[in-house]
């Protein structure tokens, strides 16, 4: 009974935080002051002591050189019995491997490791002043899974940035080299400033917010971690430079076509109304570059989907009131030349 007393078993979630962690390829290491067969048996338990990893004690630290522990830091996960001058030594070595490096402490002599590391991070409720004072992060409820819910959550922000530059940039782009190609073939302008102060403030507005804020997809706690020396922008490039000359193409081609047998500003409004429901069409595009709409989901962001229907709702209203299409410089679409501009926004 006193055995089972002493008993102190790990978190019923942090299992399945170390599960997630593995999986998203951040590897956790255990540090304690515990004795080592202790250590290594929660270890076990939790996950972590698998084949192949190694522990250590600090005494066994002492006695292995610089680089004999280089060697082996990226194997051992569990060190027992350590002292603040061995948690420092541990924090140097895996940076020193080129490892991203998050520690957590409470105590008074855990301040050196967390302000060494890359990511301090202090317990809140049994965490000292000092400890939190030194750390980047303070953990309000001392509890693992939070550090990995705040990872998932992090992914899913830098995600959203991701995807809310790549459809304003590629939307943007499109539409200055549309104007230049325009200028340079000695065609009319295909839009009135109006116009594209419009387009801007339809697509900039609500649905790039919505897309700003869209749910994190499946795999997200699945991928490799980032290169943090690669700015935001990598990846995105071919989509912003691709998309931008796409949307420019077929604008061009649509305006041309119409001008044969269209006055002006019957021509405008085709290209009016296609370079919104292309960018409106884009958008859920945005969402994932490795999935598509349909295994994410049309309505799984339902923001997006909302921000979508209003916004064409208010082009309707613009190109079929009598009193607000004059201020536009728009004409009314023809039923029948909507195929094309839902050929050229698709």
């Amino acid at each position: 009974l006193g055995l089972m007393g002493m008993m102190d078993p790990p978190r019923e979630e942090v299992k399945e935080a170390v599960q997630k962690c593995g999986n998203a390829g951040i590897k956790v290491v255990m540090i304690t002051g515990d004795h080592k067969g202790t250590a290594e048996a929660v270890a076990r338990e939790l996950g972590l002591f698998n084949s192949g990893a190694r522990g250590l004690t600090g005494t066994e630290l002492d006695a292995l050189g610089p680089e004999e522990f280089d060697e082996i830091v990226d194997d051992v996960v569990v060190y027992a019995r350590v002292s603040p001058e061995h948690k420092l030594r541990i924090v140097r070595a895996l940076k020193g491997k080129g490892h991203i490096v998050a520690m957590t402490g409470d105590g008074v002599n855990d301040a050196p490791a967390l302000k060494n590391s890359d990511i301090g991070v202090a317990m809140g409720v049994t965490g000292t002043d000092v400890t939190k004072e030194a750390a980047d992060i303070v953990l309000a409820d001392d509890n693992f899974a939070s550090i990995v819910a705040a990872v998932e959550e992090g992914r899913g922000i830098y995600d959203n940035i991701g995807k809310y530059l790549v459809f304003l940039l590629s939307a943007n782009i499109g539409e200055l080299l549309t104007m230049l190609s325009a200028v340079f073939l000695g065609f009319p302008l295909p839009l009135l400033p109006v116009q594209i102060l419009y387009v801007n403030l339809a697509t900039d507005g609500l649905p790039a917010l919505a897309v700003g804020i869209d749910p994190p997809v499946q795999d997200l706690m699945r991928r490799r971690p980032r290169d943090p020396r690669l700015g935001i922008f990598a990846g995105l490039r071919g989509w912003i430079v691709g998309v931008a000359l796409l949307l420019s193409s077929v604008m061009m081609v649509m305006f041309a076509y119409s001008l044969v047998s269209r006055s002006l500003v019957e021509a405008r409004s085709l290209v009016f109304a296609s370079i919104i429901l292309f960018e409106l069409t884009f958008v859920f595009s945005c969402r994932s570059q490795s999935q598509t709409i349909f295994r994410l989901g049309v309505t799984s962001n339902k923001y997006l989907v909302a921000a979508v229907l209003w916004e064409l709702f208010l082009l309707f209203l613009i190109l079929y009131t009598p009193s607000i299409a004059p201020l536009f410089d728009v004409s009314p679409i023809a039923l029948g030349d909507w195929s094309l501009v839902m050929t050229a926004g698709i």
